[in-house]
């Protein structure tokens, strides 16, 4: 565990060697007037390049300097992904622009490391096992346990009850509340070929170029997304910012029963026999073995061995090491 933290923190000292830092934050100025003022947050975008200006021209030398990777809402704050020389590191800004953390520690996915081969907790037996992966379809997390839980998927879709469920909220924008809507009327109208366009989706995120490759019926989807709509007042929520939670967040409602009952608060959340689990790390191998724990009596496909890499955050197939992020 201690090499572990010590690994993680190395780096990033490297880039605050020298520097003067008063708790584990640096004051990097007043907050964003984004939102017409009514929340201070700035956008991910102008937070991190906010962050990169600092870093670059208080922390590091001019033949040095740190470019953005990428940015995603990670809970109350951006997490950061830069690059210095050939090194990648993570930070985490503060969404009013306010304060920069050079380092963050997952407390708990460095308790759940001590037994890195698991799920949390008994998962419950039955014959027949349910397992429900509740994401937002544009987070990278989300994303990371839908490429986790599609081999599975495939191998076990006979044998157990299985779907692929939607947090009720949002974090990602409109065209989360768009691509949210098209996964579920796919699968509520043509299940068969659900698994095919999510693996299009993942791997390529261009949502066009799947439902013609797929050839998803789109009268019937978009029917289906009206009736939805209508049935759920996304829309009509979208538009009323006063229904947002929290005041931030549109409500997405199609699942909002199942996020009460298992107490849903970020994506990834997986539920087996009406338990959830953490599951980590999140590869296909780990996966099936944690649903197979839960069969009375394992099929013959549980004997088959699936990948144990970790797949990345984000679209893409690309395979990465983080297991415990999630947006919520």
């Amino acid at each position: 565990m201690l090499n572990k933290l010590t690994k993680n923190l190395i780096p990033l000292a490297i880039i605050v060697a020298g520097l003067a830092v008063g708790g584990a934050l640096i004051f990097t100025g007043q907050g964003g007037e984004t939102d017409g003022g009514k929340t201070g947050f700035l956008s991910p975008q102008e937070a991190a390049e906010k962050a990169i200006k600092f870093i670059n021209e208080n922390m590091l030398t001019a033949e040095n300097q740190a470019s953005l990777i990428d940015v995603f809402e990670e809970g109350s704050i951006y997490k950061i992904k830069i690059e210095v020389g050939s090194q990648e590191y993570d930070s985490f800004v503060s969404k009013d622009g306010r304060f920069l953390f050079p380092e963050g520690i997952d407390l708990k996915e460095v308790e759940e490391s001590e037994d890195s081969s698991s799920a949390s907790g008994e998962v419950p037996k039955s014959d027949k096992p349910d397992v429900k992966i509740f994401v937002m379809s544009y987070c990278p997390y989300g994303l990371q346990a839908q490429k986790m839980f599609l081999p599975v998927y495939n191998l076990l879709k006979d044998k157990a009850d299985m779907g692929v469920y939607f947090v009720n909220y949002i974090m990602h924008g409109k065209e989360e509340i768009d691509e949210n809507l098209r996964q579920y009327c796919i699968q509520k109208e043509e299940e068969q070929k659900f698994d095919s366009y999510l693996s299009c989706f993942i791997g390529e995120g261009d949502f066009e170029g799947c439902l013609s490759e797929i050839q998803v019926d789109r009268v019937k989807m978009e029917t289906c997304i009206s009736a939805t709509d209508a049935e759920f007042s996304i829309t009509e929520k979208y538009n009323d910012k006063s229904t947002w939670l929290n005041g931030n967040y549109p409500q997405f409602d199609t699942h909002t029963d199942l996020n009460d009952k298992y107490g849903v608060r970020g994506s990834p959340t997986i539920v087996i026999n009406d338990q959830v689990v953490t599951v980590n790390p999140r590869s296909p191998e780990n996966f099936k073995k944690i649903i197979c724990s839960a069969f009375n009596s394992p099929p013959q496909e549980c004997s088959q061995v699936l990948s144990d890499e970790v797949p990345a955050p984000g679209l893409g197939w690309e395979t990465g090491s983080s297991s415990g992020g999630s947006c919520g």
